[in-house]
């Protein structure tokens, strides 16, 4: 049945009858903020390529996180930059280095705010890869392993909700969640960056986090951008070995693959609004040459048509502000 006796903008006329039939919503609840915390106090410092972002000391972080409990965003998760690196990045365990101590002030405080924790080593070595390296260039996927179990009882043992292990290697779900219930956690969970590719989108986050590479790239580790069917391998993987919930990182270019993992697997799927995503926006906004406000938000629908549930996103405050207006 077509026109005339069918007319689909009979129900577009008005912002009631839209309202009506919309298919996809957007909610403060599918938010998550993320923040950086860093040694000191008293540290309130903007990155200069994620505008309106911040690294924070322990002390200065707690102010943001009134902002977030306010807003109504359910959820934070936390980027450390430690106070020393060495070959095996052992910070990253380390209960009084940031990422431990923030957790510990925000559960004090605010015991139903959701925090997640980035579980990876890039921060916390000192050549900046995302495992041990062996021969002083290729990382040695089991040596690995470990290591990331003992960040992710740390992180629990400080008050951590969800753990999320960023490393991309092979079995770290399992070396996770082994670990995690043989220390009492049962009841923490895993958010597996279970599709993260090897992408040019990260660059303003590895300035923010001081986790570039010294040397060589994560192609080794990272995925192939032209890969899906790898991707959905990974994530039945990930699932088999304990994730809670997978992720797709980046989001705006691989949203064919966050709808393909949202439509084969029944697990919570969250995509990752990354740094040079946001910088772009901001940037383009910043020239007068987009509405900031529309693109963000209709960006954001995408991602949840796509079928995200959670968005990680540096635009999540001022997301939370449009959504009460």
């Amino acid at each position: 049945m077509g026109f005339p006796i069918y007319r689909p903008r009979r129900l577009r006329a008005t912002e009631n009858l839209r309202s009506m039939i919309r298919e996809t919503t957007l909610s403060v609840t599918d938010l998550i903020y993320p923040l950086f915390v860093v040694p000191g106090k008293d540290v309130k410092k903007e990155i200069a390529s994620l505008p309106g972002n911040y690294q924070y000391s322990v002390d200065k972080v707690m102010e943001v996180i009134d902002q977030v409990v306010s807003l109504g965003i359910p959820a934070v998760l936390l980027f450390g930059l430690p106070s020393y690196k060495d070959a095996t990045g052992s910070s990253a365990w380390d209960d009084k280095e940031p990422v431990q101590m923030a957790s510990k002030a925000i559960k004090a405080k605010y015991p139903e705010l959701v925090v997640i924790t980035d579980a990876c080593l890039c921060e916390y070595t000192s050549h900046g890869h995302c495992g041990v390296l062996e021969n002083g260039c290729t990382v040695n996927n089991d040596a690995t392993l470990p290591l990331l179990a003992k960040i992710a009882v740390s992180h629990a043992r400080c008050g951590a909700d969800i753990i999320a292990p960023s490393n991309m290697m092979d079995g770290y779900v399992q070396a996770m969640r082994t670990a995690l219930d043989a220390a009492g956690y049962t009841n923490v969970a895993i958010m597996a960056y279970s599709a993260k590719f090897a992408s040019a989108f990260y660059g303003p986050f590895r300035a923010a986090a001081d986790s570039a590479p010294s040397k060589g790239d994560r192609k080794g580790y990272q995925m192939d951008p032209a890969n899906v069917r790898e991707a959905l391998r990974e994530v039945e993987l990930d699932i088999e070995e304990g994730a809670d919930i997978v992720m797709v990182k980046p989001a705006m270019a691989y949203l064919d693959v966050a709808t393909k993992v949202h439509e084969t697997f029944n697990r919570p799927l969250c995509v990752y609004n990354v740094s040079g995503e946001y910088a772009m926006v901001k940037a383009a906004a910043a020239n007068g040459w987009i509405d900031e406000k529309r693109i963000v938000m209709e960006t954001m629908l995408g991602f949840k048509r796509a079928g995200a549930k959670m968005i990680i996103t540096y635009h999540a405050l001022d997301v939370a502000k449009w959504l009460q207006a």
